[in-house]
């Protein structure tokens, strides 16, 4: 925590009054759920599917131009991964990530049903849910139990062991953002584990045959079908696909860095979560995550990540909804002494940087204040506290 503010330690009973706020905020947004957010979301998929449309469009205008008029080639095949590239964005961030968190399954949609929604991205819905939808936001930031932590790559902490093989990770980092919807998608597998002996052959041939599918799909749909419709001017709309996936990936990686890695994001040791209370678990979202100002355009493009504490304390209310929750969450936060991590995106990217840079060589723990404040009560303060 930097020394512009200091979370205060709550006792059992300000936490639980804490965590009592911020259910009935969630009770009564969740009550005013309606056409409104429905109108919302079929928006969003419509601009996905006609983005991509237009997207691909100018790929093979582009690439068909050598016929006509080649200075069009490469002025179009830009324009045309881009337009692909934001298709890819807004399917990933602000339509996928949500359905499958099953923020729109009081529409009784199936084609917004978070149990089936399959995503535009090599990994599997079925292995987000587990990784992400589970692991990762129930577990938040605890050591051990939240393997988005690094991902298994980095050291972005100092309470994480260090080794050797740290010392290359700005590199890594760097290929990882490149090629994150692969980690993304082999992360369930638990690759180290097969490596160590752990896990058998035929142990991960069954986990991997579903990943293996879905791999092979997306790469005979970008990198195979839809090219080989351009025949022998394949090759531009090869390269479109290539980019536009690249720029997907680079801008997933840096909001998902963004609202987890920042210099006051937090983690915990496992002891943190016995018998965790409904307070605790939101104190504890808290302090593992981190938001982004950036007004209306920031918020749509990262699939409303830019309001990472609300996700986190909120994962199943539509996303559309966390910017009007906001200013209700940090007037909570600030009347009990707890700092609300928010900041520009260059500011908060800077701050992930960072913490790669350093944490690639030794460093020490960093102490932390405790979530919560154990007090020897009396009777006179239990019986104040019942009044």
């Amino acid at each position: 925590m930097t020394d512009r503010f200091r979370n205060r330690a709550l006792t059992p009973a300000e936490l639980d009054r804490f965590g009592q706020e911020l259910d009935a905020l969630r009770a009564r947004t969740v009550a005013t759920l309606g056409q409104r957010d429905a109108n919302y979301i079929r928006r969003i998929v419509a601009w996905v599917r006609w983005t991509e449309v237009a997207g691909r469009a100018l790929l093979y205008i582009g690439a068909f131009s050598l016929l006509f008029a080649p200075a069009l080639l490469w002025p179009l095949c830009v324009a045309g991964a881009l337009v692909l590239g934001l298709s890819k964005i807004l399917e990933n961030m602000e339509l996928g990530h949500n359905v499958i968190h099953g923020q729109y399954d009081w529409m009784r949609d199936p084609h917004l049903d978070g149990r089936t929604y399959e995503w535009d991205i090599v990994g599997t819905a079925d292995a987000w849910r587990r990784t992400h939808n589970y692991k990762h936001h129930t577990y938040t930031n605890v050591r051990g139990m939240d393997d988005d932590i690094g991902y298994g790559l980095l050291r972005i902490f100092p309470e994480q062991r260090w080794r050797p093989f740290y010392l290359a990770q700005p590199v890594i980092a760097v290929v990882f953002a490149i090629l994150f919807e692969w980690g993304v998608a082999i992360q369930d597998l638990k690759l180290g584990r097969w490596i160590a002996g752990k896990t058998t052959n035929a142990q991960m041939l069954r986990k991997f045959r579903p990943v293996g599918r879905k791999m092979l799909r997306q790469i005979v749909k970008d990198y195979v079908f839809f090219p080989l419709l351009a025949g022998p001017f394949f090759l531009p709309v090869l390269l479109g696909n290539a980019v536009a996936n690249i720029l997907r990936n680079l801008w997933t990686y840096t909001i998902i860095f963004c609202g987890h890695f920042t210099a006051d994001v937090e983690t915990f040791p496992k002891e943190s979560v016995r018998n965790e209370s409904r307070g605790h678990w939101y104190l504890r979202q808290l302090r593992g995550s981190s938001n982004i100002g950036g007004g209306r355009v920031i918020d749509v493009l990262s699939g409303n990540l830019s309001h990472q504490i609300e996700h986190h304390f909120y994962p199943d209310v539509p996303a559309n909804r966390y910017a009007e929750m906001a200013p209700t969450v940090r007037d909570i936060c600030s009347r009990y002494g707890q700092h609300y991590n928010t900041g520009s995106l260059p500011r908060q990217f800077g701050q992930v940087i960072w913490r790669i840079l350093r944490h690639a060589f030794p460093s020490r723990p960093r102490r932390t204040a405790p979530l919560v404040r154990h007090e020897v009560e009396t009777v006179e303060v239990r019986q104040a506290e019942a009044a």
